[in-house]
């Protein structure tokens, strides 16, 4: 499975960003997926994540509120809206495949790994 995200761009603070991750296979179409980010000189963390029909949603704590990620299974692809943008959002921003129909918040938890779209939020 290859994921291709697209959607990053400079934003200012409060704006707002569209992110798309298109799979090449349907295989995503039954597993979870997620929505990753790393800033330079940190770890890669959760963002948000979907379970494999969409029913059911996660969200790290700093963009609560703020971030929706959504699914449209007949494209094979994965969304993540991001609206009052801050400068501490700015990173590159990963999507990927969960190894079940489930979502995961651990990167051991994903199986495929897009190559990773950068946001940048000025003040």
């Amino acid at each position: 499975v290859q994921l291709q995200a697209s959607g990053g761009g400079l934003v200012q603070a409060g704006g707002s960003l569209r992110l798309s991750c298109a799979a090449t296979r349907r295989t995503s179409s039954n597993n979870g997926m997620g929505w990753f980010r790393q800033a330079p000189g940190k770890e890669r963390d959760i963002v948000a994540a979907i379970d494999w029909r969409g029913s059911s949603t996660y969200y790290a704590d700093s963009v609560k509120g703020r971030f929706t990620i959504s699914r449209d299974n007949a494209k094979n692809t994965v969304y993540l809206q991001m609206n009052s943008l801050k400068p501490e959002d700015t990173a590159f921003y990963y999507c990927a495949v969960a190894l079940r129909s489930a979502y995961g918040i651990k990167r051991e938890d994903y199986r495929y790994w897009g190559q990773g779209t950068l946001v940048t939020v000025s003040s």
